[in-house]
């Protein structure tokens, strides 16, 4: 039987203590002797962490290994992380309950820029060394992946190696690659000059940078000849034969995705200008459908899970949805109630039939994301969905039942106009309206329009990274707006508004689009106590404020500035497979309202071409 790391006493003190105990169903037990030992980390709580697919596919992936044990680490709370700094409690795994300075990799996924304290957290409790110069030759190589990681310079000080790409494809030659340098007595320098040979492997150690007199990047270049230029992104071509685990492991406590997750397809053919998804993950490959029934059942009888979510950034667009949709329907109508849940749909005649036949129609709400309230701003989004379209949806769900429906905006894109702000209030009474109209057989009570916005935060390799952002004080006008434009409206009453906090969308522009100097706040922010800067409660803007001002930050130089088309980028060293004249042509077509048409309708030349495969080779 294990021991644990933590004692009773201390267990008992803390809030869910299952979140660190291990043990879970599925989750992999093996003797780590012998073996390459490597903690999978998310920098977020348990509950978060254990939602995240990608996490679920390493884990399953390298367990396949016999040569390798890999186990689970996320954030301690911070009750936990208290506790651990005042007794001194080296940060440890969940399988073994094993200190994470024992293992040979700590491999950590970053989805999103709000956790960056978190991860230096981890660093911190394991006790292996901030920063990545200060670490020992017989401590963990740290490797970062996942979005954020597409501009890594903000956090390249923290880390041995950047993963760029899908972690399916170069993981186990690195691993291969360390277990021989292991054998042959080499040195951890030594190995991370082979690591730099391998294709989307960044060393940050081995590059610098040079910046021209108004403080943009002039250069990156090698310090190092085993360092090369660019980094190409790695990803996984035949989505139909690779890994996905049929076992997920599932969490004692209720996670905030708490269900199946069935990814169908990576990439997205939309080519929405604000979305860093969109493009990084280009093409848009799908998983074949005979793979998709066999991974769906196996998951669901592995795991007792009575849902199932279809994921992917645009499920309508995926070629084989509705015999999969109703194949599970199907599957499992006398086995078990099975619901499906499908995000990211369009509201069509399928789409509501599957949500009548495996949800709760009084519970439940149709979400739509037009994203901007007038058709001129949707054009220059690249949205492609027009007010005919959100209409239509609407009446649609109404006479299908739905009373309830949620609408997501972004405040802040760029050319926004007053007239596009209360445009958000406007096609909310419109759509309103259009349920009023109805008659009365087909209505069901009050209809409730619930809107939330967002603040705009320009992302790196998206036509929209060079858009400047608002203050704090104007994004809460604009929202302001909009909140007293539905007020005045007639059906106010079926109406309501919620929105981002402001100031957290600053920090987030910030280490977006930051360059290396953001590194040293980043750290002096997390030991001046942030932490969980994404939670409300534990977000403290002033402590932020405070470590920009201590490292002579300008918040304005990478939030306010207006960006020339010809500015070098802190990301422009990383190949993500469209290219910055792509971009560019975007941002044109942006500032003119041009639609552009989807990667099915027509090839727009963004460089995803040369991977041979995906939408651009479907036909």
């Amino acid at each position: 039987m294990r021991d644990l790391a933590l004692r009773d006493e201390i267990l008992l003190q803390v809030e869910k203590p299952a979140r660190y105990i291990g043990g879970e169903v599925n989750s992999v037990m093996k003797d780590p002797e012998g073996k390459v030992r490597v903690a999978m980390c998310f920098p977020d709580v348990y509950e978060i962490g254990m939602s995240h697919l990608g996490i679920q596919i390493l884990y399953d992936m390298f367990n396949l290994r016999d040569d390798v044990y890999c186990e689970r680490v996320y954030s301690p709370w911070v009750d936990l992380h208290k506790i651990m700094k005042e007794e001194d409690i080296p940060l440890f795994a969940l399988e073994t309950q094993d200190p994470i300075a024992l293992f040979d990799f700590l491999c950590i996924t970053i989805q999103y820029e709000m956790c960056y304290t978190n991860i230096v957290q981890i660093l911190d409790l394991a006790k292996i060394g901030i920063f990545s110069k200060d670490r020992k030759e017989d401590a963990p190589i740290v490797i970062g992946g996942g979005p954020c990681i597409y501009n890594p310079e903000p956090i390249a000080d923290f880390f041995d190696i950047i993963y760029v790409g899908e972690g399916e494809t170069q993981y186990y030659d690195l691993i291969d690659m360390y277990k021989a340098h292991k054998a042959a007595g080499g040195t951890r320098k030594e190995f991370l000059q082979k690591a730099a040979k391998m294709e989307g492997l960044y060393v940050p150690a081995f590059y610098d940078v040079t910046y021209n007199e108004d403080g943009t990047v002039k250069e990156m270049f090698s310090i190092d000849e085993n360092a090369t230029l660019p980094i190409k992104k790695q990803i996984v071509m035949d989505l139909s034969n690779t890994f996905y685990p049929e076992k997920p492991v599932v969490p004692f406590i209720k996670a905030t995705q708490d269900r199946c997750v069935l990814e169908i397809q990576r990439g997205c053919i939309r080519g929405c200008r604000f979305c860093q998804a969109g493009m990084i993950y280009r093409p848009n490959r799908e998983r074949s459908l005979e793979m998709l029934k066999q991974k769906a059942v196996a998951m669901l009888e592995s795991t007792g899970y009575d849902e199932i979510s279809l994921s992917s950034l645009s499920s309508s667009d995926y070629s084989d949805l509705e015999e999969l949709t109703y194949f599970l329907i199907e599957e499992y109508k006398e086995k078990q109630r099975v619901n499906i849940s499908l995000p990211s749909l369009r509201i069509d005649a399928f789409a509501l039939d599957v949500m009548k036949r495996v949800q709760d129609v009084k519970k439940s709400s149709i979400t739509f994301a037009p994203e901007a309230g007038t058709q001129r701003l949707r054009d220059v989004i690249n949205k492609g969905l027009t007010k005919e379209d959100i209409l239509d949806g609407s009446l649609k769900a109404f006479k299908s039942g739905w009373n309830k429906l949620k609408f997501y905006f972004m405040l802040g894109l760029p050319t926004e106009t007053v007239e596009d702000q209360k445009g958000i209030a406007q096609l909310c009474e419109d759509v309103a309206m259009a349920y009023y109209k109805l008659d009365k057989a087909d209505r069901n009570g009050r209809v409730s329009i619930s809107a939330s916005a967002s603040f705009f935060v320009p992302k790196p390799f998206t036509p929209f990274q060079w858009a400047t952002m608002c203050t704090p004080e104007e994004y809460l006008k604009r929202a302001r707006r909009v909140n007293d434009t539905m007020k005045s409206m007639h059906n106010r009453k079926s109406l309501s508004l919620k929105y981002h906090d402001a100031k957290t969308t600053i920090l987030e522009g910030i280490l977006a689009r930051g360059d290396r100097k953001i590194a040293k706040a980043i750290y002096d922010a997390y030991m001046d106590g942030c932490l969980y800067d994404s939670w409300t409660e534990y977000f403290y803007y002033d402590k932020w404020l405070a470590a920009f001002e201590k490292n002579g930050i300008d918040i304005d130089f990478y939030t306010l500035r207006e960006r020339s088309l010809d500015e070098v980028f802190p990301w422009d060293f990383i190949d993500c497979g469209v290219t910055k004249t792509f971009l560019k042509k975007e941002w044109e077509r942006a500032m003119a309202a041009e639609v552009t048409p989807n990667c099915r309708a027509k090839c727009n030349g963004c460089g995803a071409t040369r991977y041979k495969g995906g939408v651009c080779f479907e036909n």
